[in-house]
């Protein structure tokens, strides 16, 4: 109701301005009619005293009179047809203000309608978070949700390879806890498209291998539910997800994965944070990179940061000097050293700065200035790095590494 009030308010008040801006006079100047009518009235006044002083007699007198007369009359004319026209233009104008105060609150009201709200309330931080953590414990299960999104059709393999196909499914079937067996159908069911008898297979893997299953099998099971249900991160999957994220915080596809979920239920701030990170941390070639660059705009807006999108990657291997390849640098002549390693070191500090890279890479960087005793350029890096990996240790302390070889952390 007070969105309404406020809103009505508003539309009143265009409307009232732009009425007093149609009706107003174009200017305050006084008609000339009425000046003539002041100045002929002025003039019968001074016949009658021109008469008394003698200055003219009473025949003049009345002559000019007559003549004043006549004049004041159709000045009057004049005066009356005047405002008669103004009259009838006011009344077209008040239409036309009445008109236009129709259309404009009839559209603004049509408008809101389609692209609007109505009825929604208010919706402070503070309740949007509990909305979300709210979203998040009722959503669908992964059954619910694969009973939302049939599966599609699978791929026809080969004859040849349908036979095989069909035999390790018995194989499996009538030796269930055949690990290898397990890991290969849930690989081949996955290539196939049939992502429920993937993550069913990726079930029993995990449930062979106990205390031995890693992250990355964790992650594995994840994909395939998520892949089964057309993309929604299911309770059951980010059960999964956060197991693989304990054992291996630096697992991208299940940050990945994690940031989808937190999408899905309306933390599009969280999920910026968490990407951004793992866009500058992941692979060039990761198959999670186009998705995440594709989506960061927005999320950069939602998120409400004046975001820069790093540069694409532009190699899948590591670059800049290795250690060796700085120790090698000292058996060419002192200039030539000197131009090939800043030229290296240069290039790789660029890319990190503006496209990210791995925490290998990150040491690198920090190693090279210390062979070059640029201490106070690798203590910058240093303590960009700690902001850049500081969610996730094991990278952490690959950069580390590198930090302790430029002299520069403990």
């Amino acid at each position: 109701m007070l969105f309404w009030l406020i809103a009505g308010t508003l539309s009143l008040l265009a409307v009232a301005f732009l009425a007093l801006a149609a009706l107003r006079r174009a200017n305050d100047t006084e008609h000339p009619a009425e000046f003539d009518l002041r100045v002929y009235r002025d003039q019968l006044k001074d016949v009658d005293k021109d008469v008394a002083r003698g200055v003219i007699d009473a025949a003049d007198a009345g002559r000019i009179r007559v003549e004043i007369s006549r004049r004041i009359l159709a000045a009057d004319a004049v005066l009356k047809a005047t405002k008669n026209d103004a009259d009838t233009e006011a009344r077209g104008t008040a239409a036309l203000v009445a008109i236009l105060a129709v259309v404009m609150i009839g559209m603004s009201v049509t408008v809101y309608s389609q692209l609007g709200a109505p009825g929604f309330g208010d919706m402070p931080l503070s309740i949007r978070i509990e909305r979300s953590q709210e979203r998040l414990a009722n959503r669908m299960s992964q059954i619910e949700a694969e009973a939302e999104f049939p599966p599609q059709p699978l791929a026809a393999p080969e004859p040849e390879l349908a036979e095989l196909i069909l035999k390790l499914r018995e194989t499996v079937k009538e030796q269930p806890n055949d690990l290898q067996g397990q890991e290969l159908l849930a690989r081949t069911e996955s290539s196939l498209g049939n992502m429920r008898a993937a993550y069913t297979a990726q079930g029993h893997v995990i449930r062979l291998k106990g205390d031995d299953t890693t992250s990355r099998d964790y992650s594995i099971y994840a994909n395939m539910m998520i892949g089964a249900s057309d993309g929604y991160v299911s309770p059951e999957a980010q059960a999964a997800l956060r197991l693989s994220l304990e054992l291996d915080p630096q697992n991208n596809l299940s940050r990945y994965y994690w940031g989808l979920m937190l999408l899905q239920n309306e933390r599009p701030d969280l999920t910026f944070q968490l990407w951004d990170q793992v866009l500058r941390q992941s692979p060039p070639n990761a198959p999670w990179v186009d998705s995440i660059r594709s989506r960061m705009a927005d999320l950069a807006w939602f998120a409400g940061v004046d975001y820069q999108m790093p540069a694409p990657p532009h190699s899948n291997g590591l670059a800049g000097p290795s250690a060796d390849d700085v120790e090698t640098a000292k058996e060419m002549s002192s200039e030539d050293r000197q131009e090939m390693i800043q030229s290296m070191v240069a290039n790789l500090a660029e890319r990190l700065a503006t496209e990210g890279g791995s925490p290998e890479e990150w040491a690198r960087l920090l190693t090279a200035y210390g062979v070059l005793g640029q201490t106070d350029r690798a203590a910058a890096i240093w303590e960009e790095a700690k902001q850049v990996f500081a969610e996730v240790p094991n990278a952490l302390e690959t950069v580390r590494a590198g930090a302790r070889n430029a002299g520069v952390a403990q």
